[in-house]
């Protein structure tokens, strides 16, 4: 092998790996859950947008994007879809989308992390944590959760505010399937 192929495959293996770029794949969830007088609803986000850079070794780089269009939001039950998106709730007519974008990570062991961000919602903007499990491979997928405080973005206020009829805390589960952005 000669000195200079020798000393380009040494500088290869020596740089640092580069974060990659990722778009959602389609297959991918943003859902929610709650209680509405003690049943369980739950509904989902079809057109929601998300953008990744990451590499499990440089999490100092490492950036999540969620565009979520609200007007989108769909659930199980007809007469909760069109209370969710009109102004008792989202508005979404007024603020038609919410923006989750996190810029920092932790490790968490064992393949899972935390992204601490901010979530801008009805207006609001808030620090939200996605702690997910990444796993990797050609098409890595994200598989996490967070729990937002829906009477701290001003959803679901006035007679809606009683948390006897519907807890404060809303779960969120999402997972994204990824594939390498072009």
């Amino acid at each position: 092998m000669s000195k200079s192929l020798l000393l380009t495959a040494l500088l290869a293996l020596a740089a640092p790996a580069l974060a990659a770029d990722y778009v959602q794949a389609p297959g991918s969830t943003l859902a929610f859950a709650g209680k509405y007088q003690g049943e369980v609803f739950t509904g989902a986000f079809p057109g929601f947008v998300a953008r990744l850079h990451f590499d499990p070794q440089q999490l100092g780089d490492a950036r999540l994007d969620v565009d979520i269009p609200l007007a989108t939001a769909t659930t199980s039950n007809d007469s909760y879809q069109s209370e969710l998106r009109g102004s008792g709730f989202f508005d979404a007519t007024k603020f038609p989308r919410a923006r989750f974008e996190a810029s920092k990570f932790r490790a968490l062991g064992n393949n899972r992390y935390a992204a601490d961000g901010t979530l801008s919602l009805h207006g609001i903007s808030k620090p939200v944590t996605l702690t997910f499990d990444w796993t990797a491979g050609a098409q890595p997928v994200l598989t996490g959760r967070a729990s937002v405080s829906r009477l701290a973005f001003g959803v679901g206020g006035g007679q809606w505010a009683d948390t006897k009829l519907i807890p404060d805390a809303i779960a969120v589960s999402t997972k994204v399937k990824w594939r390498p952005a072009k």
